[in-house]
């Protein structure tokens, strides 16, 4: 997906943009860059690939020649930015975080006469902040260009701007991903996670609503275009995405997955389709405050019958060779033999996607003397690829798993079902619960329902897009 940090204060701000980009590591594993201005060096930027080696130790050779009172930084994991851009709204950086769908539809109909150009990857693709730029720049004031990009866009731009007057913020028309302003004595920030900005010595200032657009400076900050009324903030926030210590529209992560792992522990014994287990576990790391939820609820022992080994490969995908990957996911998981020998185990997932990791961990799981297997997922069935932001590497229906078994059991007739399938209660429910435990060996498997979903996280359901469960907005 992506985050970004700027800062702007009275002081130099190169280590909290460092610190607080640092911060956002866990929201994208391809790109990450700086950008630092200063009143006599002007701006001084930096891009590096992250997919081998984290942010900090990348950047960090970097920090000598950064100077600067202002300054913005992004993790990306589509293209390289933040991009310098000149133009007649004058020389700024901008980074953005989100998903345009009508990519090549944008450029033929904006960007196809005489006289305009970009530069193309090697994909021949556009950088997708280099073509939010200029849809910017076709109109008289940043204000302007932003309000008309976000228009025109399908999918969403969260957008920051660094200019030599200070730092332009605006949230998605949508507010699918937050925006938070963080303020301290020298100056202001501007994040994606609070505390990130809570660890640099600063306190919380304002959240943008949807579609609103600020303009901060050392001084404070004003609004130059306001919030919508309507707002559809990405559920996976607090599912997945999110840290444990982040904040979201007042809402904290840690805390809402606790709640959801209770519900869900709570339904099934409402239902009486609790299994009798040994201990319940969380699949690392997302999914363990999920299952201390559903442990303490259920009064089952929570436990750890696998631990990732993560000193020298915190992610099991950063090597490029798919190969070495799965090798990779393989010798990160350590297990604890009396904690599984011969033990019934229940495991609590944040979601399940493709469930290719998944298959292995069972696999490793029963290789490792485990008795049962019992799975369940903290979200519903997952049927549509989210096209709103890059949250996976999922890029059709077709390799969601639901989606896939659905096919499998019933074809494309099975898309006009797709509701019956996501409910447990119904027939079609119950098919696609069996079918997923015989193709992944779970002993059984539950989803949480999106009622109990929307509980945990507690906004109004209006607030939240569901699109990846529902297909609806």
């Amino acid at each position: 997906m992506g985050g970004f940090f700027g800062a702007v204060s009275r002081r130099d701000v190169v280590l909290d943009v460092f610190f607080g980009v640092d911060y956002h590591s866990h929201l994208g594993t391809r790109r990450a860059g700086m950008v630092m201005h200063h009143k006599e060096k002007g701006f001084q930027r930096q891009i590096h690939n992250i997919e081998n080696a984290p942010f900090r130790s990348k950047f960090e050779n970097d920090l000598a020649e950064f100077r600067g009172c202002s300054g913005i930084g992004c993790i990306s994991d589509t293209d390289p930015q933040p991009l310098l851009v000149r133009s007649h709204l004058g020389l700024y950086a901008i980074t953005t975080v989100g998903i345009i769908n009508n990519a090549e539809a944008l450029i033929e109909k904006y960007f196809s006469h005489q006289g305009h150009q970009f530069m193309a990857m090697s994909s021949g693709a556009v950088n997708s902040t280099e073509l939010v730029a200029g849809l910017i720049n076709q109109k008289d004031s940043l204000v302007e260009g932003i309000l008309h990009a976000q228009e025109l866009i399908d999918g969403s731009a969260t957008i920051l701007i660094l200019t030599d007057k200070g730092i332009i913020a605006a949230r998605d028309k949508l507010g699918r991903l937050p925006v938070l302003i963080g303020k301290n004595e020298d100056g202001h920030c501007v994040s994606f996670e609070s505390f990130a900005y809570h660890k640099l010595g600063y306190s919380d200032e304002h959240e943008l609503g949807p579609r609103e657009i600020v303009k901060v400076t050392a001084e404070g900050w004003e609004t130059l275009s306001p919030a919508a009324g309507k707002m559809r903030i990405c559920a996976f926030l607090w599912t997945y995405y999110g840290y444990p210590n982040s904040n979201y529209e007042g809402l904290n992560v840690e805390l809402m997955r606790y709640r959801n792992g209770e519900i869900l522990a709570r339904d099934e014994q409402q239902r009486g389709s609790a299994p009798d287990v040994d201990y319940v576990a969380g699949v690392p790391d997302s999914g363990v405050p999920h299952a201390i939820g559903y442990a303490n609820y259920s009064h089952k022992p929570f436990a750890r019958p696998f631990v990732k080994y993560t000193p020298t490969w915190p992610r099991s995908f950063m090597p490029a060779n798919q190969q070495v990957r799965n090798q990779v996911a393989k010798m990160k998981q350590i297990p604890v033999p009396e904690l599984i020998q011969g033990k019934k185990l229940l495991f609590v997932d944040d979601s399940i996607v493709r469930g290719t990791q998944l298959q292995e961990t069972v696999d490793f799981l029963y290789g490792s003397g485990a008795k049962e297997v019992h799975m369940r997922s903290a979200c519903p069935p997952i049927m549509f690829a989210c096209k709103y932001l890059n949250f996976s590497r999922s890029n059709s229906d077709s390799e969601l798993l639901a989606r896939r078994i659905v096919h499998e059991l019933e074809g494309k007739e099975g898309d006009k079902h797709l509701e019956e399938y996501s409910d447990p209660g119904t027939e079609r429910g119950q098919c696609l619960l069996h079918s997923i435990c015989e193709k992944l060996g779970f002993s059984s498997l539950g989803y949480q329902s999106l009622e109990g979903l929307m509980e945990a996280i507690g906004l109004d359901r209006d607030k939240i897009c569901t699109y990846c469960w529902t297909g609806r907005e």
